[in-house]
Protein backbone atom coordinates (compact mmCIF):
# COMPACT_ATOMS: atom_id res chain seq x y z
CA UNK A 1 0.00 0.00 0.00
CA UNK A 2 1.10 3.31 -1.15
CA UNK A 3 0.90 6.65 1.57
CA UNK A 4 0.92 10.23 0.53
CA UNK A 5 1.07 13.18 3.03
CA UNK A 6 -2.04 15.48 2.29
CA UNK A 7 -3.93 18.20 3.86
CA UNK A 8 -7.30 17.23 5.63
CA UNK A 9 -9.16 20.13 6.57
CA UNK A 10 -12.00 19.58 9.23
CA UNK A 11 -14.99 21.63 9.09
CA UNK A 12 -18.03 22.33 11.57
CA UNK A 13 -21.29 24.18 11.58
CA UNK A 14 -22.52 24.72 15.10
CA UNK A 15 -26.12 25.72 13.81
CA UNK A 16 -28.55 25.82 11.18
CA UNK A 17 -28.38 27.85 8.22
CA UNK A 18 -32.01 29.09 7.46
CA UNK A 19 -32.39 27.80 3.97
CA UNK A 20 -35.73 26.69 1.61
CA UNK A 21 -35.01 22.90 2.51
CA UNK A 22 -36.40 22.54 -1.11
CA UNK A 23 -34.24 21.54 -3.77
CA UNK A 24 -34.07 24.73 -6.39
CA UNK A 25 -35.96 24.45 -9.54
CA UNK A 26 -33.35 23.11 -11.65
CA UNK A 27 -32.37 20.12 -9.10
CA UNK A 28 -36.22 19.52 -9.10
CA UNK A 29 -36.54 19.58 -12.93
CA UNK A 30 -33.71 17.13 -12.73
CA UNK A 31 -35.99 14.82 -11.14
CA UNK A 32 -34.16 15.32 -7.56
CA UNK A 33 -35.08 12.66 -4.91
CA UNK A 34 -32.92 11.49 -2.11
CA UNK A 35 -34.15 8.03 -0.50
CA UNK A 36 -32.76 6.67 2.64
CA UNK A 37 -31.03 3.17 2.17
CA UNK A 38 -31.77 1.07 5.46
CA UNK A 39 -31.05 -1.23 6.29
CA UNK A 40 -28.21 -1.46 3.25
CA UNK A 41 -25.87 -4.86 2.39
CA UNK A 42 -22.22 -4.25 2.87
CA UNK A 43 -22.09 -5.21 -1.46
CA UNK A 44 -24.47 -2.48 -2.46
CA UNK A 45 -22.88 0.24 -0.06
CA UNK A 46 -19.46 -0.45 -1.19
CA UNK A 47 -20.70 -0.01 -5.09
CA UNK A 48 -22.63 3.03 -4.17
CA UNK A 49 -18.88 4.31 -2.26
CA UNK A 50 -16.58 3.35 -5.14
CA UNK A 51 -18.66 4.95 -8.07
CA UNK A 52 -18.41 8.33 -5.77
CA UNK A 53 -14.95 7.74 -4.29
CA UNK A 54 -13.18 5.77 -6.71
CA UNK A 55 -11.80 8.91 -8.38
CA UNK A 56 -10.47 10.55 -5.45
CA UNK A 57 -9.01 8.14 -3.55
CA UNK A 58 -11.51 6.80 -1.37
CA UNK A 59 -10.28 3.42 0.34
CA UNK A 60 -10.80 2.99 4.07
CA UNK A 61 -13.94 1.36 3.55
CA UNK A 62 -12.99 -0.74 1.28
CA UNK A 63 -10.03 -2.18 3.60
CA UNK A 64 -12.92 -2.82 6.44
CA UNK A 65 -13.95 -5.91 7.44
CA UNK A 66 -16.90 -6.80 6.09
CA UNK A 67 -18.30 -7.90 9.34
CA UNK A 68 -17.12 -4.44 10.53
CA UNK A 69 -18.57 -2.65 7.87
CA UNK A 70 -22.03 -4.29 8.09
CA UNK A 71 -22.04 -3.56 11.67
CA UNK A 72 -22.24 0.28 10.71
CA UNK A 73 -24.78 -0.16 8.09
CA UNK A 74 -26.89 -1.77 10.36
CA UNK A 75 -26.54 1.03 13.03
CA UNK A 76 -29.70 2.99 13.08
CA UNK A 77 -27.75 6.04 14.12
CA UNK A 78 -26.02 5.74 11.05
CA UNK A 79 -27.90 6.95 7.82
CA UNK A 80 -27.21 6.28 3.93
CA UNK A 81 -29.29 8.71 1.97
CA UNK A 82 -28.76 8.36 -2.10
CA UNK A 83 -29.69 11.24 -4.41
CA UNK A 84 -31.98 9.82 -7.21
CA UNK A 85 -31.94 12.39 -10.51
CA UNK A 86 -34.77 11.24 -12.52
CA UNK A 87 -34.68 7.45 -11.15
CA UNK A 88 -30.99 6.80 -11.21
CA UNK A 89 -29.02 6.79 -8.23
CA UNK A 90 -26.51 9.96 -8.47
CA UNK A 91 -25.00 10.29 -5.47
CA UNK A 92 -24.45 9.31 -1.94
CA UNK A 93 -24.76 11.13 1.80
CA UNK A 94 -23.80 8.88 4.98
CA UNK A 95 -24.42 11.01 8.19
CA UNK A 96 -23.49 9.28 11.46
CA UNK A 97 -25.39 10.20 14.63
CA UNK A 98 -23.41 7.85 17.14
CA UNK A 99 -21.41 10.98 18.77
CA UNK A 100 -24.00 12.25 21.42
CA UNK A 101 -24.21 15.92 20.65
CA UNK A 102 -23.10 15.44 17.05
CA UNK A 103 -23.32 14.89 13.57
CA UNK A 104 -20.72 13.85 10.96
CA UNK A 105 -21.17 13.95 7.49
CA UNK A 106 -19.13 11.24 6.95
CA UNK A 107 -18.92 10.95 3.08
CA UNK A 108 -20.70 12.80 0.31
CA UNK A 109 -20.36 13.23 -3.31
CA UNK A 110 -21.40 12.19 -6.75
CA UNK A 111 -21.09 9.66 -9.46
CA UNK A 112 -18.49 11.21 -11.93
CA UNK A 113 -21.57 11.47 -14.77
CA UNK A 114 -23.42 13.55 -12.54
CA UNK A 115 -20.83 16.22 -11.42
CA UNK A 116 -20.74 19.54 -12.91
CA UNK A 117 -25.24 19.89 -13.42
CA UNK A 118 -25.65 21.78 -10.24
CA UNK A 119 -26.61 19.17 -8.18
CA UNK A 120 -23.78 18.98 -5.46
CA UNK A 121 -25.22 22.21 -4.04
CA UNK A 122 -28.46 21.14 -3.86
CA UNK A 123 -27.81 17.62 -2.37
CA UNK A 124 -25.21 19.68 0.27
CA UNK A 125 -27.66 21.61 1.46
CA UNK A 126 -30.70 18.82 1.62
CA UNK A 127 -28.15 16.71 3.41
CA UNK A 128 -27.14 19.41 5.61
CA UNK A 129 -30.97 20.10 6.58
CA UNK A 130 -31.57 16.18 7.00
CA UNK A 131 -28.30 16.36 10.01
CA UNK A 132 -30.16 19.48 11.88
CA UNK A 133 -33.14 17.22 12.29
CA UNK A 134 -31.84 15.94 15.45
CA UNK A 135 -30.75 19.37 17.06
CA UNK A 136 -27.15 18.23 17.23
CA UNK A 137 -24.62 21.09 18.83
CA UNK A 138 -22.89 20.95 15.95
CA UNK A 139 -22.45 18.84 11.87
CA UNK A 140 -18.98 18.33 11.03
CA UNK A 141 -16.60 16.67 8.34
CA UNK A 142 -13.37 16.50 7.12
CA UNK A 143 -12.54 16.56 3.59
CA UNK A 144 -8.30 16.51 1.94
CA UNK A 145 -6.96 17.61 -1.04
CA UNK A 146 -7.36 14.30 -2.70
CA UNK A 147 -11.08 15.19 -2.82
CA UNK A 148 -12.77 16.58 -6.00
CA UNK A 149 -10.66 20.31 -6.01
CA UNK A 150 -14.44 21.89 -5.66
CA UNK A 151 -15.09 20.22 -2.87
CA UNK A 152 -13.24 22.30 -0.01
CA UNK A 153 -15.32 25.75 -1.46
CA UNK A 154 -19.00 23.61 -1.50
CA UNK A 155 -18.45 22.83 2.37
CA UNK A 156 -17.38 26.57 3.26
CA UNK A 157 -20.32 28.35 0.81
CA UNK A 158 -22.72 25.48 2.72
CA UNK A 159 -21.82 27.35 6.12
CA UNK A 160 -19.25 25.09 7.48
CA UNK A 161 -16.49 27.14 9.21
CA UNK A 162 -12.87 25.58 9.11
CA UNK A 163 -11.89 24.54 12.61
CA UNK A 164 -8.17 22.73 12.07
CA UNK A 165 -5.94 21.75 9.40
CA UNK A 166 -3.57 18.96 9.51
CA UNK A 167 -0.98 17.20 7.76
CA UNK A 168 -2.25 13.66 7.05
CA UNK A 169 -0.45 10.37 5.78
CA UNK A 170 -3.11 9.04 3.73
CA UNK A 171 -3.06 5.15 2.50
CA UNK A 172 -4.25 5.29 -1.83
CA UNK A 173 -4.99 2.13 -3.35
Amino acid sequence: MKTVLTKTTYLEMRAPRQTDSSPPADARSAGFRVENWHPLEVARYRWLYNSVGGDWNWGDRNRMAEHELAAILADPLVEVHVLHVDGEPAGFAELDRRQPNEVELAYFGLFPAFIGRGLGKAFLEWTVNQAWTTTPDRVWLHTCDLDHPAALNNYLRAGFEIFDERMVEQIVD
